[in-house]
């Protein structure tokens, strides 16, 4: 087994947090993922609650975005019921993510001064060159 490192850190899974998963699909909208609690030896954890996660993908001009998300529910038909709403919210959640990652880009572009076309000297680096603004 390799050693750990700063550069090469170990990756453990939790014995504690096993699931078994189970998909369950339409072949058209999108899949279900029943996450049910086991052991480390494979047997059922009645002590943690099963888990539903929608996933889909929606279109973008970059290509398909897949998209998951956890969908609050008991059970698998309560899951099917709720697995339009809960995809939409996670649509709305990702666009609202992809509009902050664009600000935060367009906020630290560098821009050069007005009159800033050229520098006087090329060796003068503190005169009139671009300078980085949020």
């Amino acid at each position: 087994m390799p050693s750990s490192s700063p550069d090469n850190p170990q990756i453990l899974m939790d014995a504690s947090t096993i699931y078994s998963e189970e998909t369950f699909t339409d072949r058209r909208v999108g899949t279900i993922k029943r996450m049910s609690p086991v052991t480390s030896a494979g047997a059922p954890d009645a002590a943690r609650p099963v888990l539903y996660v929608g996933q889909a993908q929606i279109m973008t001009p970059m290509g398909a975005l897949p998209l998951s998300f956890e969908i609050e529910a008991d059970s698998l038909d309560a899951a099917i019921a709720k697995f339009g709403p809960a995809a939409e919210l996670a649509v709305q959640q990702t666009m609202r993510e992809l509009q902050e990652m664009r600000r935060e880009s367009a906020s630290s572009l560098v821009i050069p001064d007005a009159g800033g076309a050229g520098l006087a000297n090329p060796n003068d680096l503190m005169g009139r060159g671009g300078r980085i603004r949020r």
